[in-house]
């Protein structure tokens, strides 16, 4: 494997300050949060790979679990960072984090007993970048589903409201807009696997690739990731847009918008 210096990472560093300075010369606004997110970048994957280096060292249940349990919060936590409308209270962080835990969690360790088998079961060169990279896809579906519902949900308040008055159930008021969130937060995953191979080459493969894993063993894989990560999203999204749909309304069928923080420019 060729190592890669600071000299190398800082060329590839270049290409995005050049991006920011194109966004600032275009008045689009984001350059300050494309700086602070590839500081972000930076400064969190050098943490995280002293700090694997030290889990790999002392591979115990105990650690492995208090890394997963870290990684599900911070997931819970950035699933509602950037909605434009979020639950209030501990909802805006519960939600997401039961929702990724229910099924990212579920679905690795099945994964790591059942499928890898892998002795220990919990070893983490195993464990923690399975977990991380459903995480991370889970975390996208779930953000874009809750987003879409609260969105979709506030434009037609009216009509919903409408549809109440007449006498409809939640449930059949909010059913539209429920699945249409799922079909939101299901739509990343399912590009990615219908062009995995042909438009893109996954990162995981690519990875062991470079690291010289023989190309079969190193698709088989990423078949297997792919499809856990497929389950993962559309698990963790159908369990965030169903207790999502119920918190919107109180149990005398009346909608509660109230229970969801409001942008400014509302």
């Amino acid at each position: 494997m060729i190592a890669l210096s600071i000299f190398d990472l800082a060329l590839a560093a270049i290409l995005v300050i050049g991006l920011a300075a194109l966004s600032w010369h275009l008045r689009i606004g984001l350059e300050q949060r494309l700086l602070v997110s590839a500081a972000r970048t930076t400064v969190q994957l050098l943490l995280i790979g002293l700090v694997l280096k030290v889990l790999f060292d002392n591979a115990h249940w105990l650690w492995v679990s208090a890394m997963a349990a870290i990684m599900v919060t911070v997931a819970g936590r950035e699933v509602m960072a950037r909605q434009k409308r979020r639950f209030a209270g501990w909802w805006g962080f519960g939600l997401g984090t039961l929702s990724m835990f229910l099924s990212s969690f579920t679905v690795t360790v099945l994964a790591l007993v059942v499928v890898i088998g892998n002795t220990p079961w919990y070893a983490p060169q195993y464990a923690i970048p399975l977990l991380g990279m459903i995480l991370g896809n889970t975390m996208n579906g779930i953000a874009l589903g809750l987003d879409r519902l609260t969105q979709d949900v506030a434009q037609h308040r009216p009509a919903l409201e409408a549809r109440l008055a007449l006498g409809q159930a939640w449930r059949e008021v909010i059913a539209d807009s429920r699945r249409e969130a799922i079909r939101v937060g299901m739509i990343p995953i399912i590009n990615a696997m219908a062009a995995a191979g042909i438009v893109s080459l996954p990162g995981m493969m690519t990875g062991q690739i470079l690291a010289g894993v023989p190309p079969v063993e190193a698709v088989k894989y990423q078949i297997l990731v792919m499809f856990m990560i497929a389950a993962g999203t559309g698990f963790g999204t159908v369990a965030a847009i169903t207790f999502g749909s119920r918190r919107l309304f109180d149990e005398r069928h009346r909608l509660r918008l109230d229970r969801l923080i409001q942008p400014k420019d509302d």
